[in-house]
């Protein structure tokens, strides 16, 4: 197989094995733990702010050290955390793994973006679309697997078994990521050798220097960061509102989040193409638009089939961003600092992703989902004059 191959096999059990532990399962386990909306947006949102800390810093330390190092330690993340799980039985324990649990993707994550842009060149757009993608596929088995385990034999809700056996399944998923990895990720270094503790050190912080001072790169990752702020906010209550509010099974809450991610899976290739022949500003205007839009109904929706009707409008306004976007920043950023660039990008993105569960938790607690939705989504159509602003037409 190809390194980019590889690359895509080992992305995939990791996302898998992520995802099993994520969603529907992590929110309903938090509500089986006894946690309130504010407490299930934090144990969903703070793995995320993991990233927010690590993913630049892992993004620059690749630039300097090499990519293959930080993604097995990352993957080594992916293969032992999943075992804690296991032994979780209260909320704060959980709390504290998710954290711990968000190092996997904070370090492996930027940097395997990175490798792809090292060997993309014109084809940004199409091959981190195409990387994407096969990680989504791993996202879209494990969520309605997870939905259905914790369906399977029971009336009155999933028991803790249940949970633990979703946990079990993700944690074999993430040793087989490690062990590829371990195996197969043989990647082209493009780092200089000799240098001292203090070069490196410089040469960390010039990477980061660089890219945080391009209000471009700042603003171009900032549309994926507020897409993913009301992605991570129905990450976190579409299966809470499915299940409690519109009286929908667990495995149907798994097959809503499902329908989504098949969309922006299938979407994204096609997307990335065609910003690299037409353009990156105006397929994210869009799926800001599409996004926003469909998140703001969704609490205004009770039946199955209109609630999959506006999870397919969102995941190809995701498609549309995130198409888009990691490979503006890369367009505009120096090719020795693509870890860099990546790491920000990332980090950009988890400030996003994160502070959706969290405050989402706040106002559905305070005001209910018919008025948090909406007051989120306009944070999405507010993004767009920003965007159009400060990244011009010819980026």
């Amino acid at each position: 197989m190809t390194p980019f191959t590889n690359l895509c096999t080992v992305g995939f059990l990791a996302r898998f094995s992520y995802a099993l532990a994520r969603n529907p399962v992590l929110p309903l386990f938090a509500v089986f733990l006894g946690a309130g909306p504010e407490a299930i947006g934090l144990a969903v949102g703070i793995s995320t702010v993991t990233g927010i800390f690590f993913k630049l810093p892992s993004g620059a330390l690749s630039d300097v050290i090499g990519r293959r190092r930080t993604m097995l330690a990352g993957l080594v993340v992916f293969g032992i955390m999943p075992f804690c799980y296991l032994f979780i039985e209260t909320y704060a324990a959980l709390v504290i793994v998710r954290f711990l649990h968000g190092l996997a993707t904070a370090i492996y994550g930027p940097v395997a973006m990175a490798v792809v842009a090292d060997v993309a060149g014109s084809r940004k757009g199409e091959l981190l679309s195409w990387f994407s993608s096969v990680g989504i596929i791993g996202t879209l088995l494990g969520a309605p697997i997870g939905g259905f385990i914790l369906d399977v034999g029971t009336n009155g809700g999933p028991v803790l078994w249940q949970f633990r056996l979703v946990f079990a399944v993700s944690a074999l998923a993430g040793v087989a990521a490690m062990a590829l990895g371990f195996k197969t990720l043989g990647i082209e270094e493009k780092i200089e050798h000799g240098l001292g503790i203090g070069a490196r050190l410089a040469k960390f912080r010039e990477g980061i220097r660089e890219v945080l001072s391009d209000k471009r790169i700042v603003v171009a990752s900032s549309m994926e960061g507020v897409q993913n702020m009301t992605m991570g906010a129905l990450e976190a209550f579409l299966p809470v509102y499915a299940v409690k509010v519109a009286g929908l099974s667990e495995f149907q809450a798994g097959l809503l989040w499902g329908v989504q991610i098949v969309v922006t899976m299938l979407s994204k290739p096609l997307m990335g193409r065609l910003s690299d022949s037409q353009g990156r500003r105006g397929l994210i205007v869009a799926g800001l638009i599409c996004c926003g839009a469909s998140f703001a109904s969704v609490p205004f929706l009770h039946g199955f089939l209109t609630l999959m009707a506006a999870s397919l409008v969102f995941g190809l306004g995701e498609a549309f961003v995130t198409s888009s976007s990691a490979a503006l920043v890369a367009d505009m950023c120096k090719e020795r600092h693509f870890g860099s660039a990546m790491g920000a990008f990332g980090t950009i993105f988890d400030v996003g992703h994160a502070s959706g569960p969290i405050l989402s938790g706040l106002l559905v607690g305070w005001v209910g989902y018919q008025v948090s939705f909406p007051i989120l989504a306009a944070v999405l159509f507010l993004a767009i004059p920003l965007f159009l602003r400060n990244v011009p037409a010819n980026e």
